[in-house]
């Protein structure tokens, strides 16, 4: 598992960066892939642990210690091969997966760990630009075909592993782009979304069918950022046309922030903000909510809350300031107490270093305006006791701000949806599947749900969650889905 000393040889090298200043005026990506030496030598720092932890922290349990050394060992082509056995879309999880892998390396105990993320990044890329991704068009048709709705990691994951096994597959999207959260959530600077439009055209040829600006429901189309549909299909015609139906929409009902003012103008959810700039940077002729030369203040310390600083940033804003209601995090874990767990411990986003003034512990006890427009924000310091929250007597204040993003994360899919086809829902209000392939005769398959045919996977079945996650769900939804409609199934789980 590449060099047998390597791990002592070699540091640990973080992919290079366009510096802050500079990038910040732009939405391109400012991250440098490795270059096939730096490559190869992270490979080698890859130890023959015996028990390769970095898998089991992996949701898609990638192969990891195998395409490390085939890296090593300059077999880029079999790395791809063994990466992509594993994960259809590596490049979108080397861009923004947390890398829960690294936190699990066997390494990390008393070092830096293996750098498997620069690696995975290297290799995807690698295989574009050497033209070794192709489509892989299934040699025979089962005749059966298959909706998707949602066009986010989970559904286009299930939707290539099912054309890939002769399945007649159609992907719904409200939006009028392919790629959901991918597309809408995430930020061109990092990860721009011609790598979606890549695998969208390798999927078109390997036979699926995209349909754009649908929207599955019985209701009257709603309006809103997150909703570009102009056509509707009900349930009912899409059960009576499909053989089998994958729900992989997300969890996309976000968490509000229930304080005197929120009615006010200027307050926006990040998925208000977040989409309409990616929607301008495609070439839309739509106004974004501008953060320009304001006083910017962002609630939620998450990857969401980082996405709206990293843009606010770019937008121009006079000042950007994120607040988390949680404890401030220790700078460094205590590796021995939790590893191969993720840890809990401060992490710095790139778009934290573009600049941001950050606080924790603090809770927003009213949103104050003038002419119904958001002028100011009151708040107050808490404190934690036995997983209890506390106001600290006489800590409150007010600051200025002219724009307050709400990133607090998402409770659960829009009920609309999961109501229209009449699935039951969890406690938490996602689509009720279990994912036990071992169930008894008669009982909904795994990723099934209590509707016949109706399969549910990804945020829409598990809650918010990483897109490693959905990409996991939509493999395996697709070989349950395979399962039920030919008898068994070939498909990897």
């Amino acid at each position: 598992m590449g060099k047998i000393t390597g791990f002592m040889e070699f540091q640990r090298l973080s992919e290079a960066a366009e510096a802050p200043k500079s990038r910040i005026g732009h939405y391109r990506e400012f991250v440098v892939t490795l270059k096939d030496d730096e490559a190869k030598q992270q490979g080698a720092r890859c130890m023959d642990c015996g028990i390769p932890f970095c898998q089991t922290g992996c949701p898609i349990n990638n192969i990891i210690p195998d395409w490390n050394d085939l890296v090593f060992r300059g077999n880029y082509r079999q790395a791809l091969d063994t990466l992509h056995s594993t994960n259809n879309f590596p490049e979108f999880t080397g861009r923004v997966c947390p890398a829960p892998c690294e936190a699990a390396c066997t390494l990390n105990i008393n070092n830096d760990a293996v750098g498997i993320k620069s690696i995975e990044h290297f290799i995807v890329d690698k295989g574009w630009e050497e033209g070794w991704i192709a489509p892989q068009v299934a040699s025979t048709k089962t005749g059966k075909k298959v909706a998707v709705v949602g066009s986010g990691p989970a559904g286009l994951a299930a939707a290539q592993q099912l054309a890939r096994v002769g399945h007649a597959v159609t992907v719904f999207e409200k939006s009028s782009r392919i790629g959901g959260l991918l597309r809408y959530g995430i930020p061109d600077f990092k990860m721009e979304k011609s790598h979606i439009d890549r695998r969208v055209a390798q999927m078109q040829d390997e036979g699926v069918v995209f349909r754009t600006g649908v929207m599955i429901t019985d209701a009257k189309l709603p309006v809103g950022v997150g909703n570009d549909a102009t056509e509707t299909i009900s349930p009912a015609a899409l059960q009576a046309e499909f053989d089998a139906v994958v729900l992989a929409g997300g969890a996309e009902h976000p968490r509000d922030l229930p304080v005197p003012g929120r009615e006010l103008s200027g307050v926006h959810y990040a998925m208000e903000f977040l989409p309409l700039q990616n929607k301008v940077n495609a070439g839309d002729k739509i106004d974004v909510i501008s953060a320009k030369g304001k006083h910017v203040v962002v609630i939620g310390g998450g990857d969401t809350g980082s996405d709206c600083v990293g843009t606010s940033n770019r937008h121009g804003a006079a000042s950007v300031t994120q607040f988390e209601l949680m404890p401030q995090p220790p700078e460094k874990e205590n590796k021995p107490m939790v590893w191969p767990n993720w840890p809990l411990k401060m992490r710095t986003s790139s778009s934290h270093e573009e600049g941001a003034s950050r606080d924790w512990s603090v809770t927003t006890k009213a949103l104050v305006g003038k002419d119904g427009k958001v002028t100011g924000l009151k708040a107050a310091r808490v404190e934690w006791k036995d997983g209890k929250m506390t106001e600290v007597p006489g800590s409150e204040w007010e600051m200025k701000a002219d724009l307050v993003l709400l990133a607090m994360g998402f409770v659960h899919p829009v009920a609309g949806v999961l109501e229209a086809f009449g699935v039951e829902r969890d406690h938490r209000g996602n689509a009720k599947a279990h994912t036990d392939e071992g169930h008894a005769q008669g009982a909904p398959m795994a990723y099934e749900t209590n509707v016949a045919k109706v399969f549910a996977a990804g945020d829409m079945r598990r809650g918010q969650s990483l897109v490693v996650w959905a990409i996991r769900e939509g493999r395996q939804c697709a070989r349950a889905v395979d399962a039920f409609l030919m008898g068994s199934s070939t498909l990897p789980r």
